[in-house]
């Protein structure tokens, strides 16, 4: 598999449409931080949107097509851009969705909102790998994507999406997180292939060169990889292959494989039958005092802890 797939098998996601908003200027959403888990999204269908960025950066103007993910969690701001106080919005419930809407006499805006939601502890690697917030543009013009085809793919889900919420259909629901759950891959992939992609994993999948590395991170996580190895797969110098981590993902090649043992890890302590021991040679330790110190300086707790709370959460 490529390395987004074995990341997603690993940190399995799932989704869920909460919101089809239906402003006229002035509008305004004050959006709560998310739940333990989960990742706020916004897909732009008609209109535009300004978000002001919840850590202070600048705000990002979202136009149709675009699509916001905000992997921080954090609460977050969206409005119209026209500084007016914004006309109170209403809820109207249908069979499967819930519509936002409000009676502005100004420029429309049609926005799907939801969540894609993991568990806590995949979620602790997606906000370590992704930014905190993270605009993906959509194609303004399907006929100039090139060989990618991942803009086209994007619009033409968040089009199905759209329709399952113009009607009320038997399994509408079902569908509708479905589709949520396809869409933050294909987000990534979109957002992967941009002119600059967003920093962290994302900015490395930017760099084909690169892909052998992650891909033979991921794939065999318990082999004990060094730095002139994984260099040697992707043609390049040792110093080469340090700076690209340095400069793209802010961590090195050793962080991010220690982080895809750990989460592995963590995913096979759940397992009844499986011991400590097994688990820590599964992920590359011969030694389980090791094993067990390194999980517990990363994920907070002993490997036996670990396995008790997981259990309980399942």
């Amino acid at each position: 598999m490529d390395w987004l797939s074995h990341l997603l098998a690993m940190v399995p996601v799932s989704g869920r449409l909460d919101l089809r908003c239906l402003y006229g200027a002035p509008w305004r959403i004050d959006q709560a931080a998310a739940e333990p888990g989960a990742i706020a999204y916004h897909a732009v269908l008609a209109g535009s949107a300004i978000i002001e960025d919840p850590e202070g950066g600048p705000p990002h103007r979202l136009l149709a097509g675009d699509i916001l993910l905000l992997p921080s969690g954090l609460a977050h701001t969206l409005h119209d851009g026209g500084g007016a106080a914004p006309v109170p919005a209403h809820s109207r419930l249908a069979l499967n969705f819930i519509f936002s809407e409000n009676d502005g006499p100004g420029e429309r805006l049609d926005m799907l909102c939801g969540h894609f939601i993991t568990s806590l502890q995949h979620n602790r690697m997606l906000r370590h790998y992704l930014p905190p917030l993270l605009v993906v543009r959509g194609a303004r013009d399907p006929a100039a994507t090139g060989k990618s085809t991942a803009g086209v793919q994007v619009g033409g889900l968040v089009t199905l999406m759209r329709v399952e919420t113009d009607g009320e259909t038997l399994g509408g629901r079902a569908m509708l997180n479905a589709f949520s759950a396809a869409l933050f891959t294909l987000a990534l992939r979109l957002a992967s292939e941009g002119e600059e992609p967003p920093a962290g994993l994302l900015a490395l999948a930017g760099h084909p060169r690169l892909a052998p590395a992650l891909s033979a991170m991921f794939q065999e996580p318990a082999r004990p990889w060094t730095l002139p190895e994984l260099a040697h797969l992707c043609h390049m110098s040792r110093a080469t292959l340090a700076r690209h981590f340095q400069e793209s993902l802010g961590r090195s090649a050793a962080d991010l494989l220690l982080d895809i043992r750990m989460t592995r890890a963590a995913n096979e302590l759940k397992k009844p039958m499986q011991s400590t021991a097994a688990v820590a040679e599964l992920v590359g330790y011969h030694s389980e005092a090791a094993f067990q110190r390194v999980f517990k300086q990363q994920m907070g707790v002993t490997p036996a802890r670990w396995r008790l709370t997981a259990r309980a959460a399942d």
